[in-house]
């Protein structure tokens, strides 16, 4: 074949196309499943970091993760565990979010701590440049914060993006998300100078208001479907070993909340 006619320049970039084609796809199905370990490992790891757990040099993510979260399942909006199949570290909370209330599986970690037994949940919303998402660590009592982890995907540096260090994600601990009435409140997140009286406060971020807003409204909008497990969790319900088969009563917040009883709920403004 003449190697300068036209017939054999197509023949020769399909063959060159499909081999590369080919050679791509192999190389990429060879290398998914450590694609997914390390995904998989990430989240564990923020999962862990709301309860102030991250590994040490040489550590095992996965090892920690599976010797501090000792029960794992999905609940609803009443409080109830879903008998369901699916792995809750597998729950798409981007999906979830987008459905009412009484529709969305609802994820729960329990962690085993030196400082006792806390309830991991996630929350996702939306900053100022895209979605933005992260994990809260309850103490047994389902209304103070022990802890808080909090990412994004495009914030801006120095502004949005200060949502992900220390400073911000640690003014959340010890704050609690019901007033001492019961009613569900959540965390304001607010300027200095306009702190609210008689509800659980942090300060915005400087120069990232409507990242900070962000923040507030993913709080509010993902921990209000839990409202009714954090209060079985007030009233020493659902809480048990790794066994399942050991009833924990904590102390402290010792209010009700049920979503059916038609309570005003308010989200706090900036």
């Amino acid at each position: 074949m003449n190697k300068n006619s036209n017939i054999y320049t197509v023949i020769y970039s399909i063959v060159l196309v499909v081999v590369v084609g080919v050679v791509l796809s192999v190389v990429y199905q060879a290398l998914r499943p450590k694609q997914l370990e390390n995904i998989a490992n990430d989240t564990k790891k923020q999962i862990l970091a709301s309860a102030h757990i991250s590994p040490e040099k040489g550590q095992s993510v996965s090892e920690l993760f599976d010797s501090h979260i000792v029960s794992s399942y999905i609940v609803d909006n009443s409080g109830e565990r879903i008998d369901n199949s699916q792995n809750p570290f597998d729950v798409n909370m981007a999906l979830e979010i987008k459905k009412p209330a009484g529709e969305r599986l609802l994820p729960v970690y329990e962690c085993s701590t030196p400082d006792g037994m806390k309830f991991i949940v996630p929350v996702y919303g939306a900053g100022l440049w895209g979605p933005i998402w992260g994990y809260v660590a309850f103490d047994a009592n389902g209304n103070t914060i022990y802890g808080a982890y909090f990412s994004h995907e495009g914030e801006t540096p120095g502004l949005g993006a200060e949502i992900e260090k220390p400073a911000f994600q640690n003014q959340f601990e010890g704050k609690d998300i019901f007033a001492k009435d019961g009613e569900f409140t959540s965390i304001a997140i607010v300027k200095t100078g306009k702190e609210p009286q008689g509800k659980a406060w942090v300060h915005a971020v400087s120069g990232g208001t409507i990242t900070s807003q962000g923040v507030q409204k993913m709080l509010y909008d993902s921990l209000l479907p839990y409202c009714a497990f954090f209060s079985n969790l007030a009233d020493g319900q659902s809480v048990v070993d790794n066994e399942g088969n050991s009833e924990i009563s904590p102390e402290g917040f010792s209010g009700s909340q049920d979503t059916s009883t038609g309570l005003e709920l308010q989200p706090q403004e900036l």
